[in-house]
């Protein structure tokens, strides 16, 4: 298993949801966020935004679904500029379901 995090414009990451969703990839956790990448902010005239709002979508999923996960992230995120997000990959050892205590996915 491993954990997907995508950190991503707000506003792209409604229709990477959706297409997740679509895909069949339906368990996910969003979170609102502040951030700044290589850019350190942007400046907009004389005034500077050291951090920029973001979301970051959090999911685990089975390692033969990593590539495809992915691939759907980076194409519903990609707008070619500064700032479209980044995308980190981590193994997951364990997961439990709280509810039954079931061990896995």
């Amino acid at each position: 298993m491993k954990m997907i995090r995508a950190i991503l414009r707000p506003e792209t990451a409604e229709s990477v949801a959706e297409s997740l969703a679509d895909a069949g990839f339906v368990s996910m956790t969003q979170v609102h966020v502040f951030g700044r990448g290589k850019q350190k902010g942007i400046t907009v005239g004389t005034i500077h935004y050291e951090e920029l709002p973001k979301t970051m979508i959090l999911m685990v999923v089975d390692d033969k679904n990593v590539d495809h996960v992915i691939a759907i992230i980076k194409d519903g995120a990609y707008t070619g500029n500064f700032g479209d997000g980044k995308v980190f990959v981590s193994p997951v050892e364990e997961a439990y379901t709280v509810r039954t205590g079931t061990k896995g996915l």
